[in-house]
């Protein structure tokens, strides 16, 4: 699912609300969790999971086209980590 389609998701089923009002509170959810992130902080939606980020060191890497060594530097990068109810709900048996 992408943000177009969650907005519209939304409004289907929020008809008291316009289009413009749910895609006002998508974007603003979503800039309020990058923020969070930004300061080192973690967001965590219970039975969906939680965003962090984690740090990647500077390495030594190889263009794979050309085999030559590559410096790679260190960077933050986001880091998902399921919940258990997004788990179960996931890996339920199908007998």
């Amino acid at each position: 699912m992408i943000k177009s389609e969650l907005i519209a998701k939304l409004a289907e089923e929020n008809p008291h609300l316009t289009q413009r009002d749910i895609e006002r509170v998508v974007g603003v959810i979503l800039e309020r969790m990058i923020e969070a992130l930004e300061q080192g902080g973690r967001v965590e939606l219970r039975g969906f999971g939680a965003l962090s980020v984690r740090s990647r060191e500077a390495r030594a890497a190889r263009n794979p086209r050309t085999g030559e060594p590559v410096d790679v530097r260190a960077k933050h990068v986001p880091f998902f980590k399921s919940g258990k109810e997004l788990r179960e709900r996931l890996n339920v048996d199908e007998s």
